[in-house]
């Protein structure tokens, strides 16, 4: 059977001396892993379309076992991402992250978007990093932890103050901080800021700019719940931590990011 699915690379691994096998998330059928015959030479009609972050239309033959990539059209190419090794470091992540929660051949519209409109928005030169975590928290369901985050967990109230608990799985409001000893006090804007990268889409957003310490604050609550909830821990996120820890070593310059990400954080219209 031939199918045009329109699909995102993924990865890829060499295969013998001239193919690939190349991992694809794809609109109308989710992952989906087809060979790609000579796409190693250079001269390949299928070397460029299959690299990874590439967005296109692929024709892939399947049969039984693994299908082949007959031809590929990119609509869009990612060049950004690829040359930008910041860009490439959380666009490397967000694809991991899709990749290790999306079963194969089993369509996923919703990630689907959520992947399309991140590698869409880093490509654009929007802010990575704030990027990976609507990544992060949009994903959340995949992984079988849906917070509560439009009311609070225990007694449904949507007014006060409110924290994060983890035992709770969600928001709890100043009535119940006594459920748990181990509450994460939030501001209103962190609320806001919580509940925006859960629940609105990313194409929505617009040029949404965060402090460092913001994204570093409820970084440290999505990362919580990834590695001790749900156990998962990716390599990618191992290299964006060495580049954070020294960017001089492999050339990244996070200085204008840092002063974009710096001035102010208005996530109050976007929400609508």
């Amino acid at each position: 059977m031939l199918n045009k699915w329109e699909g995102i690379v993924l990865k890829t691994q060499p295969y013998g001396e001239t193919n690939k096998i190349v991992t694809f998330m794809t609109r109308e059928a989710g992952k989906v892993t087809a060979m790609a015959r000579g796409a190693k030479k250079p001269s390949s009609r299928l070397a460029s379309v299959t690299q990874p972050f590439t967005y296109g239309s692929f024709l892939i033959q399947q049969g039984r076992g693994m299908g082949t990539v007959q031809q590929g059209e990119p609509l869009e190419s990612m060049r950004h991402i690829r040359e930008d090794i910041v860009a490439t470091a959380y666009a490397s992540y967000a694809v991991e992250l899709v990749d290790r929660l999306i079963e194969s051949e089993k369509a996923e519209p919703y990630a689907f978007e959520v992947l399309v409109q991140a590698l869409r928005a880093i490509e654009e030169g929007y802010d990575p990093e704030a990027i990976a975590l609507f990544v992060e928290w949009k994903m959340l369901p995949f992984t079988g932890v849906q917070p509560i985050l439009h009311e609070c967990a225990s007694c449904s109230a949507v007014d006060g103050e409110f924290a994060f608990s983890f035992t709770q799985g969600g928001f709890l409001c100043h009535r119940c901080f006594h459920q748990d000893p181990y509450i994460i006090r939030l501001t209103p804007t962190q609320l806001k800021l919580i509940r925006m990268f859960y629940s609105v889409p990313i194409e929505k957003i617009g040029k949404l700019t965060l402090k460092k310490e913001t994204k570093k604050f409820i970084k440290k609550i999505s990362t919580t719940i990834y590695e001790e909830q749900t156990g998962m821990r990716l390599k990618s996120k191992s290299f964006i931590e060495q580049l954070e820890r020294a960017p001089q070593l492999f050339g990244a310059n996070f200085e204008s990011k840092k002063e974009a990400t710096e001035e102010t954080e208005n996530p109050q219209a976007d929400e609508d």
